[in-house]
C-alpha cells in the first residue's frame, strides 16, 4: 500500500521578486497495493509535482511517502517512470531503451532478455528492435516505453500522461495494451492524466486536483476502471459527464 501523508512542496519563483510558491499543500492520499490510481484536475494543479516527489526526483519540503509502511527509497523500491515524451534515449536501439531500466537494476541477462522478447512480441514490436525511437510512430515508441516498464517489473509505476500526444484511436489502444500488461502483473500504478474517459477506464481509483495550492479535492472509487468492456455503456458516459462538471467547478473556483 502507498501512503501519502501531508505532502508540502514549495519553490522559490525567480519573478516577481523572488516569491515562495506552494504547488502541493497537505496532500493525503492512500492507493491499495495492485490499484491503478488515475489523477486528474486542472492545469498547474501539481499532479506532475506529485508524481516526482514519489519517484524521489523532489524533496517535499513536508509529509511523506512509505510503501507498506517504510520510506520510498528509489534504491530499494523498483519504481518504474514513464514520462510525457516516453523518456526512449535517441541514440539507444529499441532494444538498449527496452534492456535500459533492467541494466541500470543489474537484473541477470538470461532473464532480462527472454522476458524482453516476450514483451515485444505480446506488443507487436519484435520486429522493431533494431531500430531507433525516430524511425517509429508515437504509438510504437509508446509500446517501447510500456515494454521497458513492465520488463522491469516495478513494485510501482508511475505514468505522467504517457498516451496524451497520441491521436484518439491510438490512444485508446494504447490504453487496452496498457491494462491487458496490468492485468498480467498487477502493479500498482499512478496515472496522472487529462482525459476524463482516459481515468474512467484505466483509474479504479480517481483522485481530483484542485489548484493553488495543488490539493486533493476529492478520492472517488470507480467501478469502471480496469473493464474496457464497459467504455461504451451509458454509466460510463454518465460518469464522464459528472467528472468533467467537477473540473469545471474546480477551474471556476480557483
Amino acid at each position: 500500500m502507498i501512503a501519502i501523508e501531508n505532502l508540502t512542496v514549495r519553490y522559490r519563483a525567480a519573478r516577481p521578486h523572488n516569491r515562495i510558491i506552494t504547488a502541493l499543500s497537505g496532500v493525503s492520499l492512500t492507493v491499495p497495493q495492485g490499484t491503478v490510481c488515475a489523477i486528474i484536475g486542472p492545469s498547474g494543479c501539481g499532479k506532475s509535482t506529485l508524481l516526482k516527489v514519489i519517484a524521489g526526483l523532489i524533496r517535499p519540503a513536508e509529509g511523506s511517502v512509505t510503501i507498506d509502511g517504510c520510506p520510498v527509497n528509489p534504491r530499494q523500491t523498483c519504481i518504474g517512470f514513464m514520462p510525457q515524451n516516453y523518456g526512449l534515449l535517441p541514440w539507444k536501439t529499441v532494444r538498449q531503451n527496452i534492456l535500459l531500466g533492467c541494466e541500470i537494476r543489474g537484473s541477470r541477462k538470461d532473464t532480462r532478455g527472454q522476458g524482453m522478447q516476450e514483451l515485444a512480441a505480446k506488443l507487436h514490436i519484435a520486429e522493431l528492435l533494431d531500430r531507433y525511437p525516430h524511425e517509429l510512430s508515437g504509438g510504437q515508441q509508446q509500446r517501447v516505453g510500456l515494454a521497458r516498464a513492465f520488463l522491469l517489473q516495478p513494485d510501482l509505476l508511475l505514468m505522467d500522461e504517457p498516451f496524451s500526444a497520441l491521436d484518439a484511436i491510438t490512444r485508446e489502444t494504447m490504453q487496452d495494451v496498457f491494462l491487458t500488461l496490468w492485468q498480467q502483473q498487477s502493479v500498482t500504478t499512478l496515472l496522472v492524466t487529462h482525459y476524463v474517459e482516459e481515468a474512467l477506464c484505466l483509474g479504479q481509483k480517481i483522485v481530483l486536483m484542485a489548484a493553488q495550492p495543488g490539493r486533493v479535492a476529492t478520492v472517488i472509487d470507480n467501478p469502471l476502471g480496469g473493464h474496457r468492456e464497459l467504455r461504451n455503456t451509458t454509466e460510463f458516459f454518465r460518469q464522464g459527464q459528472a467528472l468533467r462538471e467537477a473540473i469545471r467547478k474546480l477551474e471556476v473556483e480557483a
